[in-house]
């Protein structure tokens, strides 16, 4: 089974007599993130489109008409909330009147585990970052999938067990891998201040030129203070995200060099949306791979052989060991 994006024009074409139970429980979902997860945890009793696909900021999105007949059609509506999506959380809130809707980070993870930001959205959204905490998303939807197909509930539990090891071994895949790098340049500088997560789980300090959300502008004062932190740690490598424009990075690195230090623009990360569908970036655990080996071979380190509970899965991708 694959997921289906709206933003490619793959529109649901649903019959209007009932669904009968043994038929893929239609479920919409917001971000590709989340959608990953619940075809992995749903498998084939669950059929998933998401509204959001590659190098869409969730952080800006308007639903179309398109998108709302879609949302109507829909037995089971996911999105991850702590407003990460916008004006869409809005209309999602009413879709809960009439259609099971689960805001699923709320639902699944702990206000202990929350990191606040003084900014309007007053909780960074991000979770997916740290896998732990994405990790325990896999609960909620099992028995969200399994109330509404209980003829399916053993095989969707199943799957969100198995699933469950895989991320566990990614979590700490990460973690060994970003540990490689040089302490002094164990800073990651991004355009989008998404990787707050990433960087508390995994013990690297994350330094973001724009704020929480990409509606933030970034003002002179921004570009210093950015500057001085990637002159004095000596920082190699700076990133931009797959939905950001690279124009503050740009004026980062060109501030640096005149103060004679160069800077390169490390690979293209993803922080708000995975890769393009049919490739290893296009899942979950591709787009912390990826995102995690781009990091660490950048700033001076080497990732760590993948273990032994990912050998599917890089099978699968052709992914080489490190």
């Amino acid at each position: 089974m694959r997921m289906r994006w709206m933003s490619m024009g793959l529109a649901m074409a649903l019959g209007s007599g009932p669904l009968q139970a043994a038929e893929p429980l239609e479920t919409v979902v917001t971000i590709g993130m989340l959608g990953d997860v619940a075809e992995r945890v749903g498998g084939e009793c669950v059929e998933v489109t998401a509204l959001m696909g590659p190098g869409v900021d969730p952080h800006l999105f308007q639903a179309s008409a398109r998108d709302v007949a879609t949302l109507q059609h829909a037995e089971t509506i996911l999105y991850s909330g702590y407003k990460l999506e916008g004006q869409l959380g809005d209309v999602l809130e009413r879709f809960a009147e009439i259609t099971t809707t689960v805001a699923v980070s709320p639902a699944a993870i702990g206000e202990d585990a929350l990191i606040r930001v003084q900014d309007a959205y007053g909780i960074d959204p991000h979770l997916w970052m740290d896998v732990s905490l994405w990790a325990q998303t896999l609960p909620v939807l099992a028995e969200t999938f399994a109330e509404a197909r209980p003829e399916c509930a053993a095989t969707i539990r199943a799957n969100a067990e198995a699933y469950g090891r895989e991320l566990a071994a990614l979590h700490d895949w990460i973690a060994a891998s970003v540990a490689s790098i040089p302490e002094q340049q164990r800073i990651l500088v991004t355009a989008h201040d998404a990787f707050n997560y990433y960087g508390r789980a995994y013990g690297i300090e994350v330094a973001g030129i724009q704020g929480i959300s990409t509606e933030t502008e970034t003002g002179v004062a921004d570009i210093r203070a950015m500057t001085e932190a990637v002159v004095t740690r000596g920082v190699p490598a700076v990133f931009v995200e797959s939905t950001i424009n690279p124009r503050t990075v740009q004026a980062v690195i060109d501030a640096a060099r005149q103060r004679g230090q160069e800077v390169s623009i490390g690979a293209q990360l993803y922080a708000d949306a995975m890769g393009e569908a049919g490739t290893a970036e296009g899942t979950y655990i591709g787009m912390l791979h990826a995102n995690t080996r781009h990091i660490v071979e950048a700033l001076g380190g080497t990732p760590a052989p993948l273990p032994e509970a990912l050998a599917d899965w890089a099978a699968r991708w052709e992914i080489p060991a490190p």
